[in-house]
This record gives C-alpha cells, structure tokens and sequence, in this order.
C-alpha cells in the first residue's frame, strides 16, 4: 500500500503574523516497505504536514491517498489503516499498558482473542512485558514511549506515521525504537518519520525530503542529495539546500 501525497497545503491566520502556511504544497510518495524521511529543524512544516496526513488537522487544498483510500474524503477509512505516533505519550497515568491498548484495540475494532494475542505480542518485541500491569504514572519516558508505539499500532496499520519519536529518549530507548521501526519496515509497512537529528535520517530512511519554511526543498536518496549539492555530510546537505532557498526569496 502506497502513500501519495499531492501539493498539500495548510493555511493559518495569526494577528500579529498575518497569513502564512505551514505546509506549503507539499509532494511525496511512500512506497510499502520504506521509509520516508522528512528532515527539517523546528517549525519547517513537518508535525503539521504529519497531522494533516493522519486527519488530525483539515487540509486548505491538495490530496493524500493511501492505496485506494482518499484519505480527506473518507478519514474514517484512513484511520483504520494509519498509526500516529508523536513525541508527546499522552497516556492515562491511572491505566495500565494493558489497559490503554485493551481499549484502544477495542476501539480501532481488534476482535478479542486476536488483541490478547496481538497486546501479549507487542509486549514481547518493544520488551516491556515486566511493565504490563504497572500505571503508566509510574513509568519511565522510555517505556511510556514503547507504550505509544504499541497504542499506535496495535490494529497493526498500513501506513506508520512517526513524528519525532525519540524526543526525550535516552541512548537504550532510542535504540529499542530504531529497532522495532526496521522490523516494521521488513514486514512491509508504509513509513514516514519526522525528524530534525541528522543521524537519525541516516540510520533509518531509505529517501529523505529536506522541508524548511512549509516547502519540500529537495527529495531523494541519500546518494541523490549529496550529489545534488556537492556535499558529502547530510547537515551539509541539509544547510546547503536551506541557504539556496533563502538567496532564492
């Protein structure tokens, strides 16, 4: 299943800014089975390219199909086969891990012998199963976040959207995460993931879309990037794209 996404736009309206957009004509595809980067320092466009994709925000103009599935004309459909993940855990401290992904399992439809399956299973591969029938309150921010992962993905999605995931993360989560992202990515998912570490692009993305100022300056293999700008390191890559659009306003 393939994530085409055509000049998508967001447009918002500040007093003391006026009218800008966030995400400005934004094109890509995700093929299954790859993982798209999408590169960019603090407010370039990425969490709201990243939230208008999964429904959150309404997009100003522009489309987004996954496979057959128009994503702003039939959201529902949409959510069934995306998972979100952002930095931000948002978990009921009060709850479980097996509570939260009991209920969200229920929620996204899961049939019940298949979600204690799929719950006892997710506790295996991001390896907090000591940690099932803790409250979340008590938890780490590692294994708050593994938690996240397994709630984003637990009606096992098509498409996974990871918007800078290892914010606040140390060395051993950030590493448990990488891991479990390569699997998806063997196991044919569709993924897309947001960062501004350099390193992390690297690792992990097969292509890269380089986004400052709401706008895609440059897409392409790694490979494609460098020989696109002459540079060999991708902060080069990165700084070199950036300085051209700037002399180019």
């Amino acid at each position: 299943m393939k994530l085409h996404v055509e000049k998508l736009c967001k447009r918002f309206y500040e007093p003391a800014r006026g009218e800008f957009f966030a995400c400005n004509e934004i094109s890509f595809e995700v093929g299954q089975g790859e993982i798209f980067g999408l590169l960019g320092p603090n407010g370039a466009g990425k969490t709201t390219t990243l939230r208008v994709i999964s429904t959150i925000l309404k997009p100003t103009s522009g489309s987004a199909h996954l496979g057959d599935i128009d994503i702003f004309q039939d959201p529902d459909a949409a959510r069934r086969a995306m998972g979100f993940l952002s930095s931000s855990t948002g978990l009921y401290e009060r709850l479980t891990p097996r509570e939260i992904l009991t209920y969200f399992g229920r929620l996204s439809g899961v049939a019940e012998p298949a979600l204690k399956e799929k719950i006892e299973s997710l506790f295996l591969a991001l390896d907090f199963k000591q940690f099932a029938d803790a409250r979340c309150g008590k938890l780490s921010q590692g294994t708050k976040q593994k938690v996240s992962i397994a709630r984003a993905i637990i009606h096992d999605p098509k498409l996974m959207i990871f918007d800078e995931p290892s914010t606040g993360l140390d060395v051993l989560a950030t590493q448990s995460m990488h891991e479990f992202i390569k699997q998806a990515k063997g196991e044919g998912k569709c993924i897309v993931f947001s960062t501004h570490i350099m390193s992390e692009a690297e690792k992990l993305c097969d292509r890269i879309g380089i986004i400052n100022d709401g706008k895609i300056l440059a897409q392409g293999t790694l490979s494609e990037l460098r020989a696109l700008t002459g540079e060999t390191y991708l902060e080069e890559v990165f700084m070199a794209l950036v300085r051209k659009y700037e002399l180019a306003k």
